[in-house]
């Protein structure tokens, strides 16, 4: 029973349709989106007004319905076995969050701020390197399963450096972002930002872990795994699509007169994704890690919470906002990059 519960994130059968053409459907929804928001005219907005406590409701609701699917998985009994794996812990937490949000912060100042004046606005400047910024700050919590699985990593490590790093982001995140985004002047409400972190990591891990414990013990390891999980993946899909949606419903002249920015903003992102993956594979070697441990180790600090990072963004500055566009940016980037860095790994194999 426990080892079924234990490999139950990550016994994947490989990278499905979705995620496989993750950056086409995000392509569509850009396009969907600003029809939707040219149909619509000025009663889209009245949408960004129905907030409580700064956090936007409709769009809470479909984060919710996007992250819960993602933390009803993970198992915290896995913490257990924390101390058979304390040189690949020691990797990802100190590349995670010593060296991953800071790495991204100058690489979004470095382009954003320095190499791009010509194209960019002060405060466009200002916005993408928001946006940056909470993508730096949030690794990965569920694609990394699928990563882990295609290279070839340890399932069972996977899922304990998941879960160790899900518990630091309680903790870490807020005074990062808040830290990283003061340097650059950029105003974040502390308030706004914990209630964030509240409502969209507090809340459905804490449902997610009670549910998990309560559907294992009435139901058995194998109905959720082979029922429970497949019937919620589309639910995860589906709220996604209508975030992008929405989002680009906002977007939709911002795009349409600068579409290039879509190309300067994945710039730095893709260069911060290959610049973590090598730091960590190289880390981990010089470290003597195994290449089950090592390949999932590189790819979660290289792999984004992007989750998360789009609803932060929108919560602190807003549907419109560059900060918002940035992490979207993340999105539409994520599956492709991702898929060079496994195939890389597998190239390297020892």
């Amino acid at each position: 029973m426990n080892q079924t519960r234990h490999t139950k994130s990550t016994s994947l059968p490989g990278i499905g349709f979705f995620e496989k053409y993750l950056s086409l459907w995000v392509f569509f929804c850009i396009g969907l989106g600003i029809a939707l928001g040219k149909a619509s005219g000025s009663a889209i907005q009245s949408i960004s007004q129905w907030t409580v406590y700064s956090v936007n409701g409709p769009i809470a609701l479909l984060i919710w319905l996007m992250i819960y699917p993602m933390m009803v998985q993970i198992d915290f009994s896995s913490l257990r076995r924390v101390g058979q794996n304390g040189r690949g812990l020691t990797l990802t937490l100190l590349v995670n969050w010593a060296i991953k949000p800071f790495t991204m912060a100058f690489f979004a100042w470095l382009f954003f701020y320095q190499l791009y004046q010509a194209w960019l606005s002060p405060a466009e400047a200002q916005g993408y390197l928001a946006g940056a910024v909470l993508l730096g700050a949030a690794p990965c919590t569920a694609m990394v399963f699928v990563w882990s699985y295609l290279s070839g990593g340890d399932a069972n490590y996977t899922l304990v450096q998941v879960s160790v790093n899900d518990l630091v982001l309680l903790l870490a995140f807020v005074p990062i972002v808040q830290f990283l985004l003061g340097i650059h002047q950029v105003p974040v409400p502390y308030e706004v930002l914990l209630t964030s972190v509240l409502v969209f990591v507090v809340i459905p891990l804490v449902a997610g872990y009670l549910s998990n414990r309560l559907l294992l013990a009435r139901y058995g390891a194998d109905w959720f795994k082979t029922r429970f999980l497949p019937r919620l993946k589309p639910v995860s899909i589906v709220a996604l699509l209508s975030t992008l949606v929405l989002l680009f419903a906002f977007q939709g002249d911002k795009i349409l007169a600068a579409p290039f920015h879509i190309v300067l903003i994945a710039v730095p992102l893709t260069l911060q994704t290959y610049f973590i993956f090598f730091l960590s594979w190289f880390g981990g070697r010089i470290l003597g890690l195994s290449y089950r441990t090592c390949a999932p180790a590189a790819m979660i600090g290289a792999s984004n919470f992007f989750e998360l990072s789009v609803a932060v963004a929108i919560a602190l500055f807003g549907l419109d906002s560059g900060a918002a566009l940035a992490t979207v940016v993340g999105v539409l980037i994520e599956v492709p990059v991702m898929l060079s860095l496994v195939a890389l790994a597998k190239r390297w194999k020892y």
